[in-house]
């Protein structure tokens, strides 16, 4: 990695938690200059502008949660347990946040919303990838019979998304994780109950 790629990898790596804390909106130029210990010159040598700079650190922060899936996934076999794997995910970003501030997704999608239509793109792309994971793990295991063939899998990744993204908010207004843990325990049961055959 040369110089200039190292630069511009370490002010996505200080930005991150900056936009993720305190919004995109509520970040300023200044406190980015801070937080990289770079002058506004260092900064635009390799953003073009803060909009720019926000969209692709969005792009690393949801890098750091997609890496996560991918782990949590990687040696699981059956939807059951890989649908125990997601929650798991949901869980660690409020006891384990892969950055200060809490979801990215949830974050950046409440603070966008019609603001800033790009992030808010960015933020949406995300959100598919989550329900879509969720949607093919419940079709697999439809199709393998482990999960009841009379449920809609897209209904099922809204629940999970809705619920534990909720109860991740939750957690992070009140700075407790009971809520977390309280979702999570629902969806483990909703697993056992309503899912599995």
């Amino acid at each position: 990695m040369s110089k200039g790629e190292q630069t511009r990898e370490m002010i996505l790596v200080r930005a991150a938690p900056l936009f993720n804390q305190q919004g995109y909106f509520g970040a300023s130029l200044s406190d980015i200059m801070r937080a990289t210990g770079l002058e506004k010159g260092g900064i635009y040598n390799h953003f073009a502008s803060k909009e720019q700079l926000a969209l692709e650190t969005f792009d690393y922060a949801y890098a750091l949660v997609a890496r996560r899936v991918r782990d949590a996934l990687a040696d699981k076999r059956y939807a059951v347990e890989r649908l125990q794997a997601i929650i798991s995910v949901f869980q660690s970003i409020v006891e384990d946040p892969p950055l200060p501030g809490g979801c990215p997704i949830l974050n950046t999608a409440v603070e966008a919303d019609d603001a800033h239509k790009e992030l808010r793109e960015r933020a949406r792309e995300a959100m598919d990838d989550w329900r879509a994971t969720i949607r093919r793990i419940v079709q697999r295991g439809i199709e393998r019979q482990e999960i009841r063939s009379d449920l809609d899998a897209d209904e099922v990744a809204t629940l999970f998304v809705a619920t534990l993204e909720g109860a991740i908010m939750l957690s992070n207004l009140y700075k407790d994780a009971v809520h977390i843990h309280r979702a999570a325990q629902f969806m483990r049961g909703y697993i056992e109950t309503a899912l599995r055959v």
